[in-house]
């Protein structure tokens, strides 16, 4: 009975859900993890359809490789697309992607996300060589699958892995072996955490060994565990249990039992397109146990319909099945010259499990006794009678490796009660000074409390006394606006008896001093309000100047003089100066230049004159007070900014040859001015 192809264990790594990721902190880690979780979710939603559409999956997973950013997410979306050549038994596509797979991480700096995609492909490459019988290259594949997986991140898939490992030992008749890597995922999976519902494929892996010794008590007690849990399979699950089973039933030579099974097995791989490789691997089983009910014809027909899907693929342990039922039937049918031809022409693969190989002696056996060679015949009676005895050693090897492991678990499971019991006298202890803790506790809490009152209390007071000294100062504010407004009325009576020119300039003066009164009490203004009141200003100095005093005022076509917003007083104050220090004195020709244009995202306004440039030692310099309020001003204000005002005071060269002093500033457009 075929078992090496009765139970193909191609498990899938689940993406990356549970709680166990490792910290890792590396550069590499924080460069992918922009595409993981898409990933992640993407792989979640067509776990449980890679078996039954891959065709779809396929199609999918490569419109992920085309929008791909990363070449690790590239390949991580190759990877699901290999599963999709496999479960479509696309042999020769699933090894160019190997290969491109392989030389991929050759080139690339080892990491936990690069060791997760190693074991992907790797587990994935196993279960391609179970498939066409190379099962030396299948169990290597898994066991380095599952070292690539503890370096990487996705922990929770290490069972699976284990799974096929232990599967292919079986399939070499190393069962001691395989069931210690059945019980190892186990163990893991309690680890893990994994759900009950979720271990069946370990329960009919361990009963296909059970099967294999001829155990049929304990393989039928696990085959038990595994059915409980049938409606929560997935189609491929559904199908390995189904043609295990019927295995086992084949073995005890119930075939009408076997037969009920792989007729499940086989609707329900029909019922699945995709599903072409269990479809033909039950061919071949049925087609075995129509052979052994003495229904040539139904058992030929199976056979021919089969056998032309396993050479495509490859898959010689199958083929080398096919060729022992084809001598099965020739027997039947007594037709010797087939079976020379047959024995003629089969090549025997190099790893055959234990069970297939005594199928084929005992055909051969009855071929030679039927032509008389009994030396022959003899020879294939000791061989099966040695397979029987390496099965009887095994099932010792067996049952000491289940004593040893028990004996193991019971001793875990005493360290385990006594450390139990430690901890319950350690917590006995902290009981004990839980309740000084807890008063501890209670007298902080209520010193913080006090504390805290205490505090609120004193910012209450803090803050009264500090709208007591807000409301004194507008008292005093309010009061001090009466002289300016005193003064006004006299200097408006002083107008009233002027004519001519001089009431003109008294006017000027008045207005002037009224807007710097007005000026004083805001922290900005528009430029066209600065602007006026910087014109108010030089009109009344045109007279003390003369006709040799100049000035430009240039503003850029694209700066709104209602909308941009500017400290008070910026352009005054260095207007101010450069006349008051610079020009009044100055012989000849008197020049100021006030320049305002947009550069980027700055307004620049920029005030020169050509006096002679700034002298720290000149006779005419100034105390310095306006201009260290608009710095203090400015300074409260870029407090408040990301983006500042920008200042310099520097002396330029003018065209003429003269030596001017140039202040500037640099306003951002998006500056606030507010200071609360």
């Amino acid at each position: 009975m075929n078992t090496i192809y009765g139970k193909i264990q191609w498990r899938t790594s689940l993406p990356v859900l549970l709680l166990l990721f490792l910290a890792v902190s590396c550069k590499q880690s924080e460069q992918h993890s922009s595409w993981k979780k898409e990933y992640d979710s993407f792989y979640r939603s067509v776990t449980d359809s890679l078996t039954t559409h891959p065709q779809q999956i396929r199609a999918l997973a490569k419109q992920k490789m085309e929008m791909s950013t990363d070449s690790l997410e590239w390949y991580y979306y190759s990877a699901i697309v290999l599963k999709t050549y496999m479960f479509t038994s696309d042999v020769d596509s699933a090894r160019y992607l190997i290969k491109r797979i392989e030389d991929f991480c050759a080139r690339e700096q080892t990491s936990p996300y690069l060791a997760d995609l190693r074991s992907e492909y790797l587990n994935t490459k196993g279960n391609i060589c179970v498939r066409v019988g190379a099962m030396d290259s299948a169990i290597v594949c898994f066991t380095d699958s599952y070292k690539q997986r503890l370096k990487g991140v996705k922990t929770e898939s290490v069972p699976d892995i284990l799974i096929n490992l232990a599967d292919a030992c079986s399939r070499q008749g190393k069962y001691d072996v395989s069931a210690f890597w059945y019980r190892k995922a186990l163990q893991i999976g309690d680890s893990l955490g994994i759900s009950e519902g979720r271990r069946h494929p370990v329960y009919y892996g361990l009963a296909q060994v059970y099967m294999a010794l001829h155990d049929f008590d304990q393989c039928d007690y696990y085959y038990n565990l595994a059915g409980m849990f049938y409606d929560k399979m997935l189609p491929y699950e559904k199908y390995i249990y189904l043609n295990n089973r019927g295995n086992s039933y084949y073995y005890r030579e119930d075939y009408p039992e076997a037969l009920k099974y792989f007729k499940k097995g086989f609707s329900l791989a029909v019922s699945h397109p995709d599903m072409g490789f269990e479809k033909n691997l039950c061919m071949v089983n049925l087609g075995d146990v129509y052979l052994q009910m003495n229904e040539p014809d139904s058992a030929a027909k199976y056979i021919d319909d089969c056998q032309p899907f396993f050479r495509k693929i490859g898959a010689a342990g199958a083929l080398y099945y096919i060729d022992t039922q084809r001598i099965g039937l020739a027997l039947e049918r007594n037709d010797m010259a087939t079976v020379r031809n047959l024995l003629g022409k089969t090549a025997n693969p190099n790893q055959i499990e234990p069970d297939m190989l005594r199928i084929r002696n005992k055909y051969l056996q009855e071929f030679y006794e039927k032509t008389a060679d009994y030396k022959n015949a003899f020879f294939y009676q000791k061989e099966n009678n040695r397979l029987d005895d390496s099965i009887r050693n095994e099932h010792v090897r067996m049952r000491t490796a289940d004593m040893s492991l028990r004996y193991q678990q019971d001793s875990t499971l005493l360290a385990k009660n006594i450390l139990i019991e430690q901890q319950k006298v350690e917590m006995l202890k902290l009981h004990e000074g839980r309740f000084f803790l807890i008063g501890v506790c209670v007298l902080a809490l209520v010193i913080a409390s006090f504390i805290y009152l205490y505090e609120k209390k004193r910012r209450a007071l803090l803050l009264a006394q500090s709208q007591r000294t807000i409301s004194s100062l507008r008292l005093e504010n309010i009061r001090n606006r009466m002289s300016p407004h005193f003064i006004f009325n006299v200097l408006n009576q002083e107008m009233g008896s002027r004519e001519g020119e001089n009431k003109k300039e008294l006017s000027s003066l008045v207005k002037l001093m009224r807007r710097n009164l007005e000026l004083a009490e805001q922290m900005c203004v528009t430029l066209k309000e600065e602007l006026g009141f910087v014109q108010t200003y030089i009109d009344l100095q045109r007279r003390s100047l003369g006709p040799e005093f100049k000035v430009t005022i240039e503003v850029g076509e694209d700066v709104d003089t209602n909308q941009l917003l500017l400290p008070s007083m910026l352009i005054q104050i260095p207007v101010e100066n450069a006349i008051k220090h610079a020009l009044r004195g100055k012989e000849g020709e008197r020049r100021l230049w006030i320049d305002v244009h947009r550069s980027g995202t700055y307004i620049c306004v920029r005030i020169t004159d050509n006096g002679g440039g700034f002298k720290l030692n000149s006779a005419n310099r100034g105390t310095g007070t306006g201009m260290k309020v608009i710095m203090q001003t400015i300074q409260i204000l870029n407090a408040k900014n990301k983006e500042m005002i920008e200042t310099s005071v520097h002396n330029i060269p003018l065209p003429d040859g003269e030596t001017g002093c140039e202040v500037s500033f640099h306003l951002p457009l998006d500056y606030d001015y507010s200071v609360l």
